[in-house]
């Protein structure tokens, strides 16, 4: 929508893997302003290129954010700055409007909501004994409060994790614990209202945007003394979107129902009812592949890694995940890109 009313004719785009990959959106970018009768300037990122760029990207970040999507942001502003000074991009779309397909969770949980909560509750229990089969994660969700089980887009470690592979013990609240006032002001603000689709978009307006999605964008366009506006985050935007019951955001088997009424318009049939995919990372196929297998191997057996990690915890994920007997990509990253960056603050500016 932001491409079909700017008045100006360049875009730019990065992809990963072939075109044809579900990680590649270059196809479909390349479609749409061909219609729209714009540019699109692109460019595709192999393994290598993404890899070496972290100490880079992790040094004008400042701070540890495990998010794979900010080096993608990294290259695509990079891309831009090559030809303009100032972009629109379209963050904050997706908070305001319920764009996130876990939104869509508190409706497929109303399957079970006849069973009474504590009897869920104790099935639960039973469902986090089982191996990792097919719906068992359902069956633990279905046993917790929302209070209990969303903390945002980017819940990569639960606790009984975190305790297993830090050296240190964990001190301070969890993160449930950290957030369950903000849930309790919440339901006193709005008096017990509010549905629970509603209560994890609050959760992401006050932490994900403003940690996660803004902070990347921020810090990665100003990288290349690039200029980023955001138009979603307009304040009448905001004012509008605030007051959407919930049923005009998440409805007919789709995330942003009336935004995308709205836009439907202004864009081709194909691009209107693509499904959404964010910022796919093809890491868990690059941390498959034998090259980066051993660099990442040699990061978690390094001395560093040994100052914070258990380190034979870390192998497992890693091994697990190479030998395709689970998805660890996100945690091998998130532990990845903290050992990265503390080398360069910590280790590389010592010396």
């Amino acid at each position: 929508y932001v491409v079909s009313e700017f008045p100006g004719d360049k875009t730019f785009t990065v992809g990963f893997l072939d075109k044809q990959s579900k990680y590649n959106e270059i196809r479909y970018a390349e479609g749409l302003v061909r219609e729209l009768g714009k540019k699109n300037y692109n460019k595709n990122i192999d393994s290598e290129e993404y890899f070496k760029s972290i100490p880079t990207v992790m040094y004008y970040m400042d701070e540890p954010l495990a998010d794979p999507s900010c080096i993608a942001l990294y290259f695509v502003d990079k891309l831009a700055a090559e030809q303009i000074k100032v972009v629109l991009s379209g963050e904050g779309a997706d908070e305001f409007f319920g764009g996130y397909n876990i939104y869509r969770e508190p409706e497929a949980l109303k399957k079970v909501a006849w069973i009474p909560f504590r009897l869920r509750r104790a099935v639960r229990k039973l469902a986090a004994k089982l191996p990792d089969v097919k719906g068992r994660d359902f069956l633990i969700r279905a046993g917790m409060k929302v209070e209990e089980r969303f903390i945002g887009n980017a819940y990569i470690y639960c606790e009984k994790e975190k305790a297993q592979i830090l050296k240190n013990k964990v001190t301070g609240p969890s993160t449930q614990e950290y957030l369950s006032q903000f849930y309790e002001e919440l339901e006193s603000e709005n008096r017990g209202s509010l549905q629970d689709m509603e209560k994890m978009q609050s959760v992401d307006l006050n932490y994900w945007l403003p940690g996660d999605i803004l902070q990347k964008a921020d810090k990665m366009s100003m990288a290349h003394s690039l200029e980023v506006r955001v138009p979603f985050l307009d304040k009448e935007v905001f004012d509008f979107a605030a007051k959407l019951p919930k049923e005009a955001k998440i409805a007919a088997g789709t995330t942003k129902y009336i935004f995308r009424k709205a836009v439907s318009e202004f864009l081709p049939q194909e691009t209107d009812e693509r499904k959404k995919l964010g910022f796919p990372i093809p890491i868990r196929v690059w941390l498959r592949q034998d090259d980066w297998y051993q660099m990442v191997t040699d990061l978690f057996t390094s001395k560093e890694a040994e100052e914070f990690f258990h380190t034979e915890k870390l192998l497992q994920l890693l091994n697990d995940h190479k030998d395709k007997k689970a998805d660890n990509s996100r945690k091998i990253w998130t532990v990845l890109t903290f050992l990265i960056w503390y080398d360069r603050f910590f280790t590389t500016c010592s010396k």
